[in-house]
């Protein structure tokens, strides 16, 4: 299995967190613990491979729809699907599109629950997109425990759907702010409803 890049070191620090309670659960115990918090790790930062379908935007996290609404975005009526990904989800994101990455932006911000409608004051990542039909942003929003957004891509790299763009450790969310002109009448998804990164369809453009 493929292993999200930078999870060694939290698989290393997980394995020693747990050899240090061998002073309480002795050592074969402490050992014991410390191989279960790190394979515990390396699980959480996996990558499988998937296959985007054969049109449409896709899902940029595994998880659940947590957000499907239009605001305003640059004086256009935008439409935004928000995905959250909780402990036992893939952490790897994915592009929704092919297309262009004009710029990789990083905000500082709190760590609230990545669920809840404060998490959009949330550190986050905005990676936008330039296309001929319309330019697109995927932004990657840290939760409660998740302190380490870890962007793959870079201002003027190439993308093709379901190239992945980055992972975030410990708990996140996904969201897609599609492109001017896509309304929710074209989303493919609800509230609630399961994706798969890479994979499930959000909008068949």
């Amino acid at each position: 299995m493929r292993i999200a890049p930078g999870a060694g070191r939290y698989a290393v620090a997980a394995a020693l967190a747990g050899l240090t309670t061998a002073r309480w659960l002795g050592r074969r115990a402490a050992v014991a613990l410390g191989l279960l918090l790190a394979g515990a790790v390396l699980a959480f930062h996996r990558d499988p491979e998937r296959t985007p379908p054969g049109s449409g935007a896709v899902a940029p996290a595994d998880g659940v729809v947590s957000v499907v609404r239009t605001e305003e975005h640059d004086g256009d009526a935008r439409v935004r699907v928000g995905i959250y990904m909780n402990a036992a989800n893939v952490h790897v994101n994915r592009a929704p599109l092919a297309g262009r990455v004009e710029a990789v932006e990083h905000i500082d911000g709190g760590h609230r629950l990545a669920f809840s409608k404060e998490s959009e004051h949330n550190e986050r990542v905005h990676v936008d997109m330039a296309r001929e039909t319309g330019d697109y942003r995927v932004t990657l929003i840290a939760g409660a425990f998740a302190r380490r957004i870890h962007p793959y891509v870079e201002a003027g790299q190439e993308l093709e759907r379901g190239d992945r763009i980055g992972h975030i450790s410990f708990g996140s969310r996904a969201d897609v702010l599609f492109p001017a002109g896509v309304t929710e009448a074209d989303v493919l998804v609800e509230t609630g409803e399961e994706t798969r990164a890479g994979e499930t369809q959000l909008v068949d453009l």
